[in-house]
C-alpha cells in the first residue's frame, strides 16, 4: 500500500487545510469544494485527510458499514443485532468522473431478480464511503446522471437502487469533497449549493515557500516511508486534537449574537435559501471546538463566512467566485453588540481560523489575503494599432434554443436530442455488455415463445441471457458550440459591437446551461485566431469576447477555414460530440482577391461535412444586402437576426438548425 503524503507536511495552503480539518471535527458542515488551478496540492491534502480521521466501529462482515451500536434496520446485510463490533480506519473513496451508475451506487444480477425473484445486490462506491470521505476528482467534469444520484445521497443520507419494481436501499452518509479547475467547467449550481465549504487555492509567489515545497516533495519520492516517519509526531498530535475537538463539539455554545450576525451576513449577500446560515453555525462552532473553546466567537462567525459563502452568493455564472471582505467586516461591526455579548476573544484557545503548522509566515494560494487583486474583470485598455478600445457587452437576454438535427450519442448535456442512459424509453434493444436499463416488456416477449421447450412447468418465468432486452432511451446530449466571431472594421461601431458581444454571450450562458463545450475563433484584419480553443470552461469564453478588439479589413474566408480546423481536430478528440457553428457576421467579405468567392468555398466545407451551423445576422441600417443569409445557405444551415435570437421575439419559441443531411437515427 502506497504510503500517502503526511497532512502536516503540506506547505502554506492554509485555508484548504482548515477546511478539510473542520469537516473532520464536524462532519455535518458538509464537505469542502477545492477550486484550484493544476499543481497547488489539492489531491494530495484530501488524500492525506483520510489518515487523520479517528477509526470507525462496525458491524463485522456488514459490506455497508453499520454502526454496532445504532445498525441501520433496513440494511440489506441485515438485521443486526446490537453488540460488539470491530474498529478499523476511515475510508477514503474515489468517485472516477468516468465512472458508470452502477458502478457508484451498486447494481442488481437483473437475471435472478426476475427468475428466482432474489435481491442480489452487489454494493457500489456510495456503501464504500459510507461514514468515510467520497472524494470526487475533476468533479466539474462529473457526469449530469452521477451528479443527481450524488444529490439525491447527500440529501438524503441513503442510497435507493431500482430496477424494474425491484428495490434496495441502504445508508450512505459521506464526507464528500471535490476538486476542481475553474478552467475546465464550472459546476451545476445544485451540486455547488451542496457543498459546505469552498476554498481557493493557487501557488504561492514566494521563493522561499515553493523552495520547501519542492524540498518536501524530492524527500517524500526518494523515502516514502521514512518521510512519513519524520512527521508522526505531528500527525499522531493532530489526529488527537481532532478527537479532542470532536467530544468538545457537544459544549459549544453559539449565542444569540453570534446567530445573528451570521443571519445579517447571509442577508447581506442575498444567499439563496437557508442552507447557507445552517452551513455557517455549524462551520463556527467547529471552529470553536477546533480552538479548544465552548464558546463562539465574532472571528469565528467571520472565518465561516469566508469558506461557506463565496459560492453561494448570488451572482452570474461568469462572476469570479469571492467575497467582499469590506462589506463582510461592515456587517459583523453592525451586528456585533446584539444579542449576548463574546466571550474574551484572547481567552483559552484563540483564534480557530489557523491549521497545524501554521506560522504565520507566507500564506499558501488558499489563504484569501494572498490572492491577488481582480483586475481581469476591468475596464479594457485600448490596444496599439490602430485598433478600437473593446466595447462592453450589451445586458444578455435568454436566447432560443439552437440544437443540432438528428439524433447523437455525445455526452450528456440538454441541448441536442441523443441516445442515453438516461431519459424516456423509446424501444428496446439486445444489450451490449452488461445490462443496466431492462426493458420488462420486450424480455417477457422475447422469452415467451420459448416456455413450452424449456420445459416450463410452474408459474414462474424460464429465462435465458439472450431473453434480456436493454431498454433504448433518449435524453439530451451537450455539443461543441464554436462561435465564430466577425471583429471587422464592418463590425466595428460600438453600439453595434456592444450588441454582437451581449447577443454571443447570450449564447455562451445558455451553452453554461445545456452543459456545452464551447470554442472561440474571430477574424478581423488579414487574418484569423483561436481565442479560445474548445474548452468546458465557458466562462473563460466570456472573459475572451469581453476583450475582443475590433478593425481592419474582413477575411471571412480564414474565419470559416480556421473554425473548419478547429472543428477536424476536436472530432479526433471526441468523435461522438456533435458540433454547432455559430457564424457572428454581416456576411460581408473582404481583403485579398476574390474574398467572396473563397468565403463561398470555405463556407460549403460545411455543408459537405454535415456540419450544422447558424448565421446570426448583424447587418443594420435601412439598407440590407442580405450577405448573411447568403452564407447561411452556402453553409448549409439557416440566418437569424439578433432580434429574432431572443426567445421572446415573435418569431417563434425554438428554432432548430436546419441541416442539408439527417444523422441516421
Amino acid at each position: 500500500m502506497t504510503t500517502p503524503f503526511p497532512f502536516t507536511a503540506v506547505v502554506g495552503q492554509d485555508d484548504l487545510r482548515l477546511a478539510l480539518l473542520l469537516n473532520a471535527v464536524s462532519p455535518a458542515v458538509g464537505g469542502v469544494l477545492v477550486r484550484g488551478e493544476k499543481g497547488t496540492a489539492k489531491s494530495t491534502a484530501v488524500r492525506a485527510l483520510s489518515a487523520l480521521l479517528p477509526e470507525v466501529s462496525v458491524v463485522p462482515g456488514c459490506r455497508f458499514s453499520c454502526d454496532p451500536d445504532a445498525p441501520d434496520p433496513g440494511c440489506p446485510d441485515g438485521p443486526h443485532e446490537p453488540g460488539a463490533g470491530m474498529a478499523r480506519p476511515a475510508r477514503m473513496v474515489e468517485l472516477p468522473v468516468g465512472a458508470s451508475e452502477d458502478r457508484l451506487v451498486g447494481a442488481l444480477d437483473i437475471e435472478r431478480a426476475l427468475a428466482e425473484g432474489v435481491k442480489a445486490f452487489e454494493p457500489g462506491l456510495l456503501a464504500d464511503a459510507h461514514r468515510g470521505i467520497l472524494y470526487v476528482d475533476e468533479v466539474n467534469l462529473l457526469h449530469d446522471h452521477l451528479v443527481d444520484l450524488l444529490l439525491d445521497a447527500a440529501a438524503m443520507g441513503a442510497s435507493y437502487v431500482e430496477r424494474e419494481g425491484v428495490s434496495v436501499r441502504h445508508a450512505a452518509r459521506f464526507l464528500l469533497v471535490g476538486t476542481m479547475n475553474p478552467e475546465e467547467g464550472e459546476l451545476r449550481p445544485q451540486l455547488l449549493d451542496r457543498f459546505g465549504l469552498t476554498v481557493e487555492v493557487a501557488a504561492s509567489r514566494e521563493p522561499d515557500q515553493r523552495v520547501e515545497v519542492v524540498r518536501r516533495r524530492l524527500a517524500y519520492d526518494d523515502d516514502p516511508a521514512g518521510f512519513a516517519a519524520r512527521w508522526a509526531d505531528e500527525e499522531a498530535a493532530v489526529r488527537q486534537r481532532i478527537v479532542a475537538a470532536r467530544e468538545l463539539l457537544p459544549q459549544v455554545r453559539l449565542g444569540d449574537g453570534a446567530l445573528r450576525q451570521i443571519a445579517a451576513t447571509c442577508a447581506a449577500f442575498e444567499v439563496d435559501g437557508m442552507r447557507a446560515d445552517i452551513v455557517m453555525a455549524r462551520t463556527a462552532t467547529a471552529l470553536a471546538a477546533w480552538a479548544g473553546r465552548t464558546d463562539v466567537l465574532a472571528e469565528d462567525v467571520r472565518q465561516a463566512a469566508l469558506l461557506a459563502l463565496p459560492h453561494r452568493r448570488r451572482r452570474n455564472p461568469f462572476d469570479a467566485p469571492g467575497l467582499d471582505e469590506d462589506k463582510l467586516d461592515e456587517t459583523l461591526e453592525q451586528f456585533s453588540g446584539e444579542g449576548d455579548d463574546d466571550p474574551d476573544p484572547e481567552g483559552p484557545g484563540g483564534g480557530g481560523g489557523q491549521p497545524p503548522g501554521s506560522d504565520g509566515g507566507p500564506q499558501g494560494g488558499g489563504d484569501a489575503s494572498a490572492r491577488p487583486e481582480a483586475g481581469e474583470g476591468g475596464e479594457p485598455q485600448a490596444s496599439g494599432g490602430g485598433e478600437q478600445t473593446p466595447a462592453r457587452a450589451a445586458e444578455p437576454f435568454r436566447t432560443k434554443v439552437l440544437s443540432v438535427p438528428g439524433i447523437g450519442e455525445g455526452a450528456a448535456g440538454r441541448r441536442s436530442r441523443a441516445r442515453t442512459e438516461r431519459g424516456r424509453t423509446t424501444g428496446a434493444r439486445r444489450p451490449r455488455g452488461a445490462l443496466t436499463k431492462l426493458h420488462l416488456a420486450a424480455t417477457v416477449q422475447a422469452a415467451a415463445p420459448h416456455q413450452r421447450a424449456r420445459g416450463r412447468s410452474g408459474p414462474g418465468l424460464v429465462l435465458r441471457r439472450d431473453d434480456l432486452r436493454q431498454a433504448a432511451r433518449e435524453g439530451r446530449e451537450g455539443n461543441l458550440v464554436l462561435f465564430v466571431v466577425d471583429a471587422s472594421g464592418s463590425m466595428a461601431a460600438r453600439q453595434r459591437m456592444s450588441a454582437v458581444k451581449g447577443a454571443v454571450l447570450s449564447l455562451l450562458l445558455d451553452a453554461y446551461q445545456r452543459r456545452d463545450k464551447v470554442g472561440l475563433v474571430t477574424f478581423r484584419g488579414a487574418s484569423a485566431e483561436v481565442a479560445l480553443p474548445p474548452t468546458s470552461s465557458v466562462d473563460a469564453a466570456a472573459a475572451r469576447l469581453e476583450s475582443l478588439p475590433t478593425g481592419g479589413r474582413t477575411p471571412l474566408a480564414a474565419g470559416l477555414l480556421k473554425a473548419h480546423e478547429v472543428l477536424r481536430v476536436e472530432r479526433l478528440r471526441d468523435p461522438a460530440r456533435r458540433a454547432l457553428v455559430v457564424v457572428v457576421t454581416d456576411g460581408r467579405a473582404t481583403g485579398g482577391p476574390e474574398p467572396v468567392a473563397l468565403a463561398g468555398r470555405a463556407a460549403r466545407l460545411f455543408a459537405a461535412g454535415q456540419v450544422a451551423s447558424v448565421v446570426v445576422d448583424c447587418e443594420s441600417g435601412p439598407v440590407r444586402l442580405g450577405l448573411a443569409g447568403q452564407l447561411a445557405g452556402e453553409l448549409g444551415g439557416t440566418a437569424v437576426t439578433l432580434d429574432e435570437l431572443r426567445a421572446d421575439s415573435i418569431a417563434g419559441l425554438v428554432r432548430d438548425v436546419q441541416g442539408t443531411s439527417r444523422r441516421a437515427a
